[in-house]
């Protein structure tokens, strides 16, 4: 079934290519046609935007304008079509004296300009910019609802419906063979539970910390096969956001920190039997050690999400970039191999976030041997 889906996806994303190339036949004069842009084709499809996206392109393209909110000098409101749909500037970059392409707003946008996503308030009516860059701009807070924002409400909101559904299912029935959403669920859980939780934490304290585990499991693994559908026009990348990654360590570190115990920060900060010299060594590397625990886990989940996104559209764009449909005979498959292998990645990264998180939670309330 999944191989079944996956080929279906991928058909999808080549007819989406082929929409998402300019047309002009509406138009009276011959237009030469747009040189095909692989990076920017593919840095679209997974970075995050103030528009959801669904078909077309450019000048036909079809899209949800998300609502856009700053604070500059109070509370300002207004759809991102003031953006996609504004005024097209240039400026001269000071150092490289390259023409650099931004978006004015229009309308209640008026005053603020869009760079690669990033929403700036202009100075003298214009942005200026210095080696690629944006420079002397005011940048406003800005906590716009964007596409990977949306996709975070949907994902959140799916798992609390199924896992509801299911701990409704248990509160009713009992210890009963499960059915429905409990059929499919709960190996899962179990494995969380036992396979994750209790082979990693004090058999006597795990109980306290399957909820949050179970938590992060299901959140990263139902937004890992959600991250499947950037491939197609209309998805959302978002455990391929490192700032959804970094949020996510940060959980677990937190968890950590104030679960440690005394054996926890007495081996950080007072090893048994290691001479007061060797401390001052070992104590800043413990202290390193405990950030750079988290930053792996942070950068494993984006890195590993966000490659197998890239390896596939880079693989269908053989056919864009050779302007021959013949190439789909070698690229698709290829692609559609990775994107089963994804499948596997979506599971295997949740997996391993939370048996590493349990791993250091386990160590933050293990109890000293004597």
């Amino acid at each position: 079934m999944s191989l079944i889906l996956s080929a279906k996806r991928f058909f999808t994303l080549v007819a989406a290519m082929l929409v998402l190339t300019p047309s002009y036949a509406n138009h009276k004069e011959t237009i030469p046609e747009e040189e095909f842009e692989v990076g920017e084709m593919i840095m679209h499809h997974i970075s995050d935007a103030h528009e959801w996206h669904l078909w077309g392109g450019h000048h036909n393209s079809t899209s949800v304008y998300l609502p856009v909110i700053l604070i500059d000098g109070g509370l300002k409101t207004f759809s991102s079509r003031h953006f996609y749909h504004g005024e097209h500037a240039s400026s001269l970059d000071h150092k490289t004296n390259a023409a650099v392409d931004y978006v004015k707003g229009v309308g209640p946008a008026a005053g603020y300009a869009m760079y690669h996503e990033k929403i700036y308030k202009m100075q003298n009516g214009e942005l200026s910019f210095e080696d690629g860059h944006v420079h002397g701009a005011i940048k406003p807070l800005d906590f716009s609802i964007t596409k990977n924002v949306l996709s975070l409400f949907f994902g959140a909101v799916l798992i609390l419906l199924i896992l509801s559904s299911v701990a409704r299912f248990y509160k009713k029935n009992g210890s009963v063979a499960p059915r429905g959403l409990a059929k499919y669920l709960e190996v899962l859980i179990v494995m969380v539970q036992d396979n994750i939780a209790k082979e990693n934490i004090d058999k006597h304290k795990y109980k306290k910390y399957v909820p949050y585990l179970l938590t992060i499991f299901f959140f990263i693994f139902i937004n890992n096969l959600l991250g499947l559908v950037p491939i197609i026009p209309g998805g959302a990348n978002l455990t391929g956001n490192i700032s959804v990654t970094l949020l996510l360590a940060v959980a677990t570190l937190l968890v950590t920190l104030f679960s440690g115990n005394k054996n926890y920060w007495g081996h950080i900060f007072a090893m048994p039997g290691v001479p007061w010299p060797v401390l001052i060594i070992l104590i800043p590397i413990e202290i390193v050690g405990i950030f750079t625990k988290p930053f792996a886990l942070m950068v494993r989940l984006f890195a590993n999400m966000t490659a197998g996104h890239i390896i596939v559209l880079a693989l269908i764009s053989i056919i864009f970039i050779n302007q021959n449909m013949a190439w789909g005979a070698l690229s698709v498959p290829m692609a559609l191999f990775i994107s089963v292998l994804e499948l596997l990645v979506a599971f295997l990264q949740a997996f391993l976030f939370t048996m590493l998180s349990a791993l250091f939670i386990g160590a933050a309330v293990e109890e000293a041997h004597h």
